[in-house]
C-alpha cells in the first residue's frame, strides 16, 4: 500500500497510542520511523511498531527518562524502561546541549531497548554544526564466528560531519542482516538469504521464524566481529550493565564535539565539502554513472517518497490496525 506522510504518520500514532505510547512520545517515535521509511528501509519503519507492541517491557512500567550522573562534559541517562526512540533521542538532547557549552560531550542511556536508526540521532545532533559518534550495544542477537548461541547485539555504529551542502551521515550495523529484518520476514513469512541466520541451535537456516530463536552472523567474518564486540564494549560505558546487571544489553552512546574547538576558524564544513567533492570526482570504471557518498543514497530516496508516498506492506498496515 502507499501511504503519504501524513497517513504514514496518524496509522503509526495511533497504533502506538493502543500500545500505551501517546502524546509527545508517540511524536518522537513516528518521526523516526517515517524518516526511515522515506529514506528506505522498510524494516526501519512502521513494522516496528509490531515489535514494540510485542515486547514484554513494552508491558512493563515505564517511569520518565532522567538524568543520574553529570559533569560538565557528561552525562549518564536512565531510560526508564522507555522504548529506545526515546531514550536516545533525550540522550541526544543532552549531548547537544553539552557540546555547545563545553566544546564537547559524552552522553550514555541504559534501561531501554529499540532504538531504531542511529543516523536518525546523529543527522539531528549534526544539524547543530557539531560532529557525532553514536554507537548502539543491544541485546544478543548475533553468534560471534563458531558459536551455537547468540553472545553479542546487532551494535549499529554511527559517525556524521557537517558540511556546507548539509549532514554527511555513515550509519551501519555490525550483524549480517539486521534483527528488525529478521522480524519482519517471520511476519511476511519471507525465507532469509542464505548464509546470515542459525536456529536455536546454531544450524543455519533461512526460516526468518527458526531464526528469531537463535540468531544472525556478524557481517564481514572476523572483522565484523571484532567491531561488533568493540561495540558491545562501548554499551557498558553508556551503562548497559546498570540496569539489570547483564553486561550484555542496551546502551546508547554519544561522543559529540564541536568542530570550532579543534578549528575555531570554522573551516571544518567547507572542509567536508571539499573533500566529498574529491571523492565524487573519483574517475569511474566503466559502466559506473557515479560514486557515491554516504547518506547520499537515503536523501535522495527521502525526496522522492515525500512525492510519491511511503509504500507498507498490506499486511504490516493490517495488523498495526488491529493492534
Amino acid at each position: 500500500m502507499r501511504l503519504s506522510v501524513a497517513e504514514a504518520t496518524e496509522l503509526g500514532r495511533s497504533a502506538l497510542e493502543r500500545v500505551g505510547y501517546g502524546g509527545e512520545d508517540a511524536a518522537i517515535i513516528v518521526d523516526q520511523l517515517v524518516d526511515n521509511s522515506l529514506c528506505g528501509y522498510r524494516f526501519a519503519g512502521l513494522p516496528r511498531i509490531l515489535a514494540i507492541a510485542g515486547d514484554e517491557k513494552t508491558r512493563s512500567n515505564r517511569t520518565p527518562v532522567r538524568v543520574v550522573h553529570e559533569t560538565p562534559v557528561s552525562a549518564l541517562l536512565d531510560g526508564g524502561n522507555n522504548v529506545g526512540y526515546i531514550a536516545a533521542y533525550r540522550a541526544a538532547e543532552v549531548a547537544i546541549r553539552k557540546a555547545r557549552t563545553a566544546g564537547m560531550a559524552s552522553v550514555g542511556a541504559y534501561n531501554s531497548y529499540y532504538s531504531g536508526r542511529n543516523a536518525y540521532f546523529v543527522e539531528k545532533i549534526v544539524r547543530e554544526g557539531l560532529v557525532a559518534f553514536h554507537a548502539s550495544s543491544a541485546y544478543p542477537r548475533v553468534l560471534p564466528p563458531g558459536g551455537a548461541r547468540p553472545m553479542l547485539g546487532t551494535n549499529p555504529i554511527c559517525f556524521g560531519f557537517p558540511s556546507d551542502e548539509g549532514p554527511v551521515i555513515f550509519d551501519m550495523g555490525t550483524a549480517s542482516f539486521m534483527w528488525g529484518e529478521v522480524m519482519l520476514h517471520a511476519h511476511l513469512r519471507e525465507p532469509l538469504p542464505q548464509g546470515v541466520g542459525f536456529d536455536e541451535h546454531g544450524n543455519p537456516s533461512r526460516d526468518a521464524t527458526a531464526v528469531l530463536k537463535g540468531g544472525v552472523a556478524p557481517f564481514g567474518g572476523h572483522k565484523g566481529y571484532g567491531l561488533s564486540f568493540a561495540i558491545q564494549a562501548l554499551g557498558l560505558l553508556a551503562g548497559a550493565a546498570l540496569g539489570k546487571g547483564q553486561v550484555r544489553d542496551y546502551g546508547f552512546l554519544f561522543w559529540v564535539v564541536d568542530p570550532n574547538v579543534m578549528l575555531p576558524g570554522g573551516e571544518f564544513p567547507h572542509q567536508m565539502s571539499e573533500y566529498v567533492r574529491q571523492i565524487k570526482a573519483t574517475p569511474r570504471q566503466p559502466g559506473v554513472d557515479e560514486i557515491r557518498i554516504p547518506s547520499e543514497r537515503a536523501r535522495r530516496e527521502r525526496e522522492r517518497r515525500r512525492k510519491e508516498g511511503i509504500v507498507v506492506e498490506r499486511k504490516v498496515v493490517e495488523s498495526l490496525r488491529a493492534l
